[in-house]
């Protein structure tokens, strides 16, 4: 198997658990609390900006000229397309820029973060690109899993088919394509290196939705 291809069967326990989160759930049946919804949107959107810079410096790494458009293209996507999706709906959800500002981070947005930019940083371009697949990878799959629960008239409809459409999802397997290409050119302990990034990673999606399904914020 492909490296992508072992590292999703080694965290499907994992991901089946993100799928099956309260905030999921309820994203499908679209009775996700409206506040809930807005948390996840401010907390994502700042989220965008750090893995912009991941996908920066990931692609500053890479070995080919390739590696390098790709990312660099893929942290522009992050930083300016998504940002304007998030846009959108943060107008529909009533989030102004003041209440964007002056919201910090969650524990959970911090740590995940942080985790990225200091992998991005750190250590090799094959394992920042195993640290970065998940935010992409996850994402596409669980939009698939959430068109097939999602309910006639659901107001979450728009940002569920964003996620599980095509364009995103052909995004996500040139994306895997290179992480592919990469562990393959990669020594044994790299790519132990890289499926334990992959798995820091994907747990870091699930913090990530429980904790806007539950709007955690710092504890003092």
């Amino acid at each position: 198997m492909t490296f992508c291809e072992q590292a999703w069967q080694r965290n499907l326990p994992l991901f089946n658990a993100t799928v099956a989160l309260p905030f999921n759930q309820a994203l499908a049946n679209g009775s996700l609390a409206r506040d809930a919804f807005q948390h996840y949107m401010i907390q994502d959107a700042h989220y965008l900006v750090a893995f912009g810079r991941a996908l920066a410096i990931a692609g500053g790494k890479a070995d080919d000229a390739e590696g390098v458009v790709q990312f660099s293209q893929a942290a522009q996507e992050a930083v300016v397309t998504e940002r304007l999706l998030h846009d959108s709906f943060m107008r529909a959800y009533d989030v102004t820029p003041e209440i964007f500002q002056r919201t910090p981070l969650s524990p959970a947005c911090h740590h995940y973060c942080h985790f990225l930019q200091s992998t991005a940083w750190s250590r090799p371009y094959a394992v920042a690109l195993a640290a970065l697949l998940p935010c992409f990878w996850i994402y596409a799959e669980v939009g698939v899993e959430l068109q097939k629960r999602s309910v006639p008239g659901n107001p979450y409809q728009g940002w569920i088919d964003t996620y599980g459409g095509e364009e995103f999802h052909a995004h996500v397997r040139a994306v895997r394509e290179t992480v592919d290409a990469v562990a393959a050119q990669a020594d044994a302990k790299t790519v132990a290196e890289m499926h334990q990034a992959y798995t820091d990673a994907a747990r870091l999606e699930w913090m990530f939705w429980d904790s806007a399904y539950h709007m955690a914020v710092w504890p003092c």
